[in-house]
């Protein structure tokens, strides 16, 4: 196969994975009134909170092991055996029936997951050497949103006498499982001349070493963290903010806290890799300079969504968050390319993610108990805008290694 084709048909087969990856993730935060309400043993906030941080925390934790295993065992086994393992976690989870299995089914899943990600954007990465790298990458996180937006409607299910919760788990456990397998088939490794050797010679600690003293890549992991915590309490909190702050049902909340911000996340991943790619034919730090233009966009669309007064105002800077945070999503891992060596790309977006996801965690519970306070939710979403100011300064201290900043040619 044509080797450009071959590198576009990759981001195509992880699509509907991406989706699945997310869906999966998002239905809880969609349904939150309707799995409390069915299982009593949710005794407040607070309880809800440390579920959502439950997966984020053992995810986070076993990040920087799956993408270990991607750099020194392959990428394609690795996607698909967590994409097997976590669709039938997701199957189970509709049938728990008590606070602890549904802790136990998330922390499955956190395992599960934990090994997707960094391997599939490592692939990604092998087959798009360069001029296309941005886009390819905007393209997969673009699923990602269309699964969180597929996932906010969850609470229109779980609110029909027909469906439920415990039926939108089932079927999407059994979609996930069903697709594994031609996955397996149809999914390959970049070509010969393109494809990162695999490092097996490399233990886990000596990989760590060079990451973390690497400065550009320390810095890269501090941008990563600081938006992401706002973004993980607005994707799981969000739906029952605009429930109670505006006297809505379930189904509404769920999608006027999703859809729109992942719209526009769609626009800001597609616009902002296109504008990437076009940026670094001009200069080393292209990238870069897009991702900052995205972070500047969230930190008034931060302050907003704490400061809304209407349903619709609200809706308007979360959609300005998603647009921002497009930009900002599709250009962490081609930054990552430019500062780290190839062999390490999965191990370094594991580290991103046990940094980021273990503060979301952390944030999941922390809102929850806020929220248990009253403590006022503009004042924490200032802290959220204080935050992405201080990302903006931190993306522009990166400085590309110069044996990593250009590639050759892509087909």
């Amino acid at each position: 196969m044509n080797p450009g084709r071959a590198a576009w048909l990759a981001v195509a087969l992880l699509l509907p994975v991406a989706l699945l990856n997310y869906l999966d993730r998002q239905l809880l935060a969609s349904m939150k009134f309707s799995v409390m309400a069915d299982i009593p043993t949710i005794a407040s906030e607070a309880d809800w909170g440390r579920m959502l941080g439950q997966f984020k925390w053992v995810y986070a934790f076993l990040s920087p092991v799956g993408g270990y295993m991607a750099d020194r065992f392959g990428r394609r086994q690795t996607v698909c055996g967590s994409l097997f393992v976590w669709s039938a976690v997701t199957w189970a989870t509709g049938h728990v029936a008590s606070y602890d299995g549904l802790l136990l089914t998330r922390s499955l899943m956190g395992i599960s997951e934990a090994f997707y990600i960094p391997a599939a954007l490592a692939l990604i990465t092998d087959h798009h050497l360069g001029p296309t790298r941005s886009r390819a990458v905007g393209l997969h996180q673009m699923a990602i949103y269309c699964g969180v937006i597929v996932g906010g409607f969850g609470g229109f299910v779980a609110d029909s006498p027909a469906l439920g919760w415990r039926w939108a788990f089932g079927a999407c456990g059994v979609a996930g499982m069903a697709y594994a397998l031609p996955l397996a088939f149809l999914l390959r490794d970049a070509p010969e001349g393109a494809r990162v050797t695999i490092d097996a010679g490399a233990p886990l600690v000596r990989t760590a070493r060079e990451l973390l003293t690497n400065r550009s890549f320390v810095l890269l992991v501090l941008y990563f963290t600081l938006p992401a915590v706002a973004a993980w309490v607005i994707r799981d909190w969000m739906p029952a903010i605009l429930k109670q702050r505006f006297g809505i049902g379930q189904g509404v909340a769920g999608v006027s806290a999703t859809l729109y911000w992942q719209v526009a996340a769609i626009v800001g991943a597609l616009g902002g890799g296109f504008v990437a790619d076009r940026w670094m034919r001009r200069n080393e730090r292209g990238r870069i300079f897009a991702s900052a233009l995205g972070m500047s966009l969230i930190v008034p669309a931060m302050f907003g969504v704490g400061h809304a007064g209407t349903l619709a105002v609200a809706v308007a800077f979360l959609a300005l968050f998603g647009l921002g945070w497009g930009v900002f999503d599709c250009n962490n891992m081609p930054i990552l390319c430019q500062v780290v060596r190839p062999t390490q790309r999965a191990t370094g977006y594991g580290v991103m993610n046990l940094v980021s996801i273990s503060c979301g965690g952390l944030a999941d519970w922390g809102f929850g108990a806020l929220r248990d306070a009253r403590v006022p939710t503009d004042a924490i979403f200032g802290a959220f805008s204080g935050a992405a100011v201080v990302s903006v300064v931190l993306v522009l201290l990166i400085r590309p290694r110069p044996d990593l900043a250009r590639h050759p040619a892509a087909p």
